[in-house]
């Protein structure tokens, strides 16, 4: 792609934002600058999505305004980092950006808490930015279970099927990742659009709920859709390591092409051990890092790894320009 290096990096999935917003919230003058934007340069990374994620405290009251918090810290990265990032949302702005050397930054929102039963609070924050948006996490929602709840059976609400019509009439693209199986079984009956799993490895290789099946992964794709491989540690292996990371695309290549599969790396120890340093050190045995895969500066670990098990064009698409054209195709 022009204005983009050879092994451009395109990532469906970091928490960076909320890491940011409890750093500033405790007195760091520019945690992005410092500490999360020369990782994403030193790992050649080009395009972000960038999911709000509402914590628990938030979920019963306050979720709105949360969401309008970290969506304005993405605003403020932007501004005070203009020569190096800019928020894209549409398919030229993201060439543009890309093309000038900068990330194109794209806002996600991870959970439908934020808007609820309001559904015309899509409109609202398709307004503000957000390109892309999930109906829950793990847990359940007004819209959907997620698969922290996945023994009720429950799949989507009559809202949820509501909110799915909803996004993509305001040209949100949703994400389908921590749905329960009957949930994504149910957007894949009622869905218009191409949907994407931003951050989902492969339940053939390891079997967490977090993972899809073969089914779900060829389903997804004969949408028009994308599966983002996840790097976190407990759902690759036991013993997690890069190479299991690579058999997981290596996977997912083989059951949907190199042009269906991108990265959503979801990087969530960091992320973890800022938010809550306590609770970070606690769960430390749940949340396994996996040598050479741990921030984005590792990615070029993760291209040479790649192109040792696929054929470079098919690497290539995986790191980055699968997601970037899916998302100019969308936008």
């Amino acid at each position: 792609m022009s204005g983009a290096p050879a092994m451009a990096v395109a990532d469906c999935h970091n928490d960076l934002l909320l890491a940011v917003e409890h750093q500033r919230r405790r007195g760091y003058s520019d945690p992005f600058g410092d500490f999360w934007l020369p990782q994403l340069r030193a790992g050649g990374v080009v395009l972000q999505v960038l999911p709000v994620y509402t914590e628990e405290e938030f979920v019963s009251t306050g979720a709105l305004r949360r969401a309008l918090i970290i969506l304005e810290t993405a605003r403020w990265m932007a501004d005070v980092h203009r020569t190096d990032v800019a928020i894209a949302e549409n398919g030229p702005q993201i060439e543009e950006i890309i093309a000038s050397g900068r990330i194109a930054m794209l806002l996600a929102l991870e959970g439908g808490e934020p808007f609820g039963a309001d559904l015309g609070l899509i409109d609202g924050f398709a307004r503000l930015g957000v390109r892309m948006a999930s109906l829950t996490w793990n847990r359940r929602t007004m819209l959907a279970d997620g698969v922290g709840v996945r023994s009720s059976g429950g799949g989507l609400t009559p809202l949820g099927r509501e909110a799915v019509s909803e996004l993509e009439r305001c040209g949100v693209i949703l994400d389908v990742s921590h749905l329960a199986d009957a949930g994504l079984r149910d957007v894949l009956e009622v869905a218009g659009r191409p949907v994407v799993a931003s951050h989902s490895s492969c339940r053939a290789l390891y079997c967490h709920p977090r993972n899809l099946s073969d089914d779900q992964i060829i389903a997804i794709a004969r949408t028009g859709g994308m599966v983002c491989l996840n790097a976190f540690g407990g759902f690759l292996s036991e013993t997690p390591s890069l190479d299991d990371y690579i058999t997981h695309i290596a996977h997912a290549v083989s059951l949907i092409g190199d042009r269906a599969v991108g990265i959503g790396a979801d990087f969530i120890d960091d992320v973890l051990h800022i938010v809550d340093p306590i609770l970070g050190g606690a769960l430390a045995d749940e949340f396994p890092t996996v040598p050479n895969l741990e921030s984005p500066a590792d990615y070029p670990s993760v291209a040479a790894a790649m192109a040792d098990r696929l054929p470079l064009e098919a690497a290539q698409n995986v790191l980055g320009q699968n997601l970037i054209r899916f998302l100019k195709s969308m936008l």
